[in-house]
């Protein structure tokens, strides 16, 4: 799966896809990440992305012909692709959308605007506009980073135990359960016996049950969307029970 990015702060995306697991896929192929300097798609002496708004206010306006060119290079070679415009006004993205995203392994070009706006006219470029939350950010480069992550995790092959991607938070719909590892006990800090103990059944028990239990106390809403088994509903009552969930009750 290949994602390109347009940006004018290309160095921002080097650190971070030459660390670790995305570094890793891009050399088994398995993902490749294009990172494209608006600015070698302007005109003028001076690489001009920006200029004031017509009807005034504060803020510079990314001009449209440097994306329009831009875009247009990268789909010169005939391989569709999905292009997505990071913007505050965008469908806020989330698990699902990743998860849809990554399985249709369909090619991207990512588009990061700077300063007040992107000329409203790029709009005609895009598939889609995402958010990946509610607040602002100084540019798009970090929600790209954020939307190249959470897809390339999901693609067969990018992680080391495809069981890390489907035991995570959100993909069965609720938080993750808690995680220990060695020492058995440290500063006097206990990990849970059952986890110590060998018994598959009551080790999957008990994270079901822990994953309910944040859930409920941390994301509340979440549970609505969770399809519940019989033994979830009896997971709950004793969470109840246990006087872990006033605000739930």
């Amino acid at each position: 799966m290949r994602f390109d990015v347009i940006t004018i702060f290309p160095e921002i995306f080097n650190a971070y896809l030459n660390e670790s697991i995305l570094k890793r896929a891009a050399e088994k192929n398995i993902i490749e990440v294009k990172v494209h300097n608006l600015r070698d798609f302007t005109t003028d002496r001076h690489r001009t992305v920006d200029d004031y708004p017509y009807g005034g206010g504060p803020g510079m306006v990314m001009k449209p012909e440097p994306f329009f060119s831009a875009v247009e290079h990268i789909k010169s070679d005939g391989i569709p692709r999905r292009i997505v415009m990071l913007t505050p006004r965008g469908k806020t993205f989330s698990q699902d959308m990743a998860l849809s995203m990554s399985g249709q392994n369909q090619n991207m070009i990512l588009i990061c605007g700077r300063y007040e706006a992107i000329d409203e006219r790029v709009k005609n470029l895009v598939d889609e506009e995402i958010s990946i939350g509610d607040y602002v950010l100084t540019g798009g480069e970090l929600p790209a980073l954020v939307i190249i992550d959470s897809i390339a995790r999901l693609i067969p092959g990018v992680l080391g135990d495809e069981r890390s991607a489907e035991e995570e938070s959100f993909t069965c719909g609720m938080l993750e359960y808690p995680h220990y590892t060695r020492p058995p006990e440290f500063r006097g800090l206990k990990a849970p016996e059952v986890l110590l103990s060998g018994n598959h059944k009551a080790i999957a028990q008990w994270r079901r049950k822990e994953a309910l239990r944040l859930t409920i106390l941390r994301r509340p809403d979440l549970i609505q969307g969770i399809p519940l088994k019989d033994e979830d509903y009896k997971l709950i009552s004793e969470i109840k029970e246990e006087g872990k969930n006033h605000e739930y009750d």
